[in-house]
């Protein structure tokens, strides 16, 4: 299946191409600048061209990625040339006018299907991520899509253009210029950002790092979304008039007219219960993983890097609030904290068992002559740094004891100190070691 991604040497459109490429699908991306896009091109092994009419005219999918003010011109460019039977989605923050431009320019025979994704290019997965379709038709290729996505492990919502994008006035236009407005705020008085973080609680914490995520985000998308989206001023005007009415209570001291709206608001938000628990868990999460760390300092540690995937292995040797310090290969090697996860020790042994270089070892022993070899091997392969269990031989000759029968095996381990433990199961399995 040959996928282009319009618009794929940035952002959103880059992770989309990167990912359907590792998925086996033969992607081509299309960009404005030709030495970036081939250099992002030769960098996760797909086709670049800077022509975006060739690029659709020879793709079974056409995924539109670019920026929205872009959106509706790259449409009609584009939909009129899409092969009879092939299919146009976009991935904008805004639907209706996407999907209404869609529709009136894609040639008969070609499928639209305006989409959403609910997450943005630092994510590695679309395991529980949000894609929002809005068909106005439901042909073959959005069953496809739909099968896709939920193999993927994704949650697909399926709904109107109209009520995606009312939907997106509250939950990307006021979340996102509310955190701009408090980031703007914290500035413009000259806060101290790191010096704050040393008298906050938990939440404040958690806050200031959401609000952080946000205007980490491309300024230009951002400003889109606010700009784009008919819903928005409706919002901004509510926000506006809430945040005076707020204000004036406060300036009055109508402590009554406060905590009625304050508890108003609250109820209005519907299972306190379960928010209060999530936000727990968050909080909890973020202090369970320092608090593993302080107690694996002088050990070793498998840390993997979220972003760039690599796992560095190696001793601990000291953290605080901001970084961590290991021994890797003799040397020392400092990681921001908030860049890190700690392999559990499942994906731990996963990834030694991938990394590093096994040993192999041989032993035989004798076992009464009813032992079953099979299940002498699963119990030994079981063990957690085993990799591989092989019998080799089965012997009953004039060195082997009536009734007994010796039994050969090959075994893999990640460490050399592993070997003992193997005896030592064997032994405690009955058998003796020749």
């Amino acid at each position: 299946m040959q996928i282009a991604v319009i618009g794929g040497t940035r952002g959103l459109g880059k992770w989309i191409a990167n990912f359907l490429k590792k998925k086996g699908y033969q992607v081509t991306i299309t960009g404005r600048n030709s030495i970036m896009g081939e250099a992002i091109a030769s960098k996760i092994g797909v086709s670049y061209t800077s022509d975006n009419i060739q690029a659709s005219f020879k793709a079974n999918v056409v995924i539109l990625a670019v920026p929205i003010e872009a959106t509706p011109q790259t449409i009609s460019e584009i939909a009129p040339h899409l092969q009879e039977g092939s299919l146009l989605l976009d991935v904008t923050s805004v639907k209706e006018e996407p999907a209404k431009l869609m529709y009136e320019h894609a040639p008969a025979g070609v499928e639209v299907l305006p989409t959403h994704p609910m997450f943005g290019p630092r994510v590695r997965s679309l395991d529980g991520q949000v894609i929002v379709l809005t068909p106005k038709n439901y042909g073959q290729w959005y069953q496809k899509v739909v099968d896709f996505l939920e193999t993927e492990q994704a949650r697909v919502l399926v709904t109107t253009p109209e009520e995606h994008d009312r939907m997106m006035s509250i939950v990307q236009g006021l979340t996102h210029f509310a955190y701009i407005a408090v980031a703007s705020a914290i500035e413009r008085m000259q806060i101290d950002v790191k010096q704050s973080r040393n008298f906050a609680s938990p939440i404040y914490s958690l806050m200031l790092d959401i609000i952080a995520r946000i205007v980490a985000q491309n300024p230009y998308l951002c400003y889109s979304i606010q700009t784009q989206n008919r819903h928005i001023p409706e919002v901004h005007d509510a926000f506006m008039k809430t945040f005076h009415d707020l204000k004036s209570m406060v300036d009055e001291k109508n402590q009554d007219g406060f905590v009625k709206a304050m508890s108003s608001a609250a109820k209005h938000l519907d299972d306190l219960e379960a928010a209060l628990g999530r936000s727990d868990k968050a909080i909890s999460a973020l202090s369970a993983e320092v608090t593993n760390l302080k107690k694996s300092v002088g050990n070793e540690v498998v840390l993997r890097h979220m972003y760039s995937g690599k796992v560095h292995i190696g001793v601990l040797e000291s953290l605080n609030p901001d970084f961590v310090t290991l021994r890797e290969n003799n040397k020392k090697i400092t990681l921001k904290l908030s860049n890190i996860e700690i392999l559990n020790s499942e994906e731990t042994i996963d990834w030694k068992k991938a990394n590093l270089p096994l040993k192999s070892f041989d032993i035989s022993v004798i076992f009464p002559e009813s032992s079953e070899p099979e299940v002498i091997s699963y119990i030994v392969n079981s063990l957690e740094d085993v990799v591989k269990v092989e019998l080799k031989d089965v012997y009953q000759g004039e060195q082997i004891p009536k009734g007994f029968k010796s039994l050969t095996f090959n075994y893999q381990v990640i460490y050399p100190s592993s070997r003992k433990k193997v005896e030592e199961l064997l032994v405690g399995f009955g058998g003796k070691i020749r």
